[in-house]
């Protein structure tokens, strides 16, 4: 490996490992947002229509953990094509070998379950507001959006490393 390499090596590890560490902050400081946000527009009594400021919040959060973990997952796709090539299988290779974990004990990089649970929770005070029926269509669609957002979100997450491999590999062909 020559010393432009190893430096590219170097900062591009060091790029998923701040950008790991900031989507855990992201996630931790955006869901405390958004349950004091939360909290305060169902003890205030708001109309039904303010609970879509949280939920903006709680989106927004959510494409930030999204493009965190987009960015780190193609980035670890280019080290295991353009630096992983002595034919022994180094992290990022070895980490795509390894495939899923055993059942239980997998983390979810996006937090899919938490932002959820977040949006159901959110939901909960337009209910209690009585709303009239195109309050509950218009609030509600856009909690169903957001849901449908996670939904597609994890499933081209879980897609993401076969494509950007293979993507890589044809880049990495064409080079040669």
């Amino acid at each position: 490996m020559t010393l432009r390499e190893q430096e590219e090596y170097s900062a591009l590890r060091a790029t998923i490992r701040q950008r790991g560490t900031a989507r855990v902050w992201i996630i931790t400081a955006g869901l405390a947002i958004w349950s004091a946000e939360a909290i305060a527009t169902a003890v205030l009594g708001t109309p039904p229509a303010v609970s879509l400021v949280p939920l903006l919040l709680l989106a927004a959060t959510f494409e930030a953990v999204f493009a965190l973990h987009v960015g780190v997952e193609r980035i670890g796709r280019y080290i295991q094509v353009f630096h992983e090539t002595d034919g022994t299988a180094a992290w990022e290779a070895a980490a795509m070998d390894f495939g899923r974990p055993a059942r239980g004990t997998a983390a979810d990089p996006l937090a899919v379950a938490l932002f959820a649970i977040a949006a159901v929770l959110n939901f909960v005070p337009v209910l209690a507001a009585v709303p009239v029926p195109i309050e509950l269509i218009v609030i509600g669609g856009a909690h169903a959006l957001f849901l449908a957002r996670l939904a597609a979100a994890r499933a081209g997450a879980a897609r993401q490393r076969a494509a950007d491999l293979a993507r890589f590999l044809e880049m990495k062909s064409t080079r040669a």
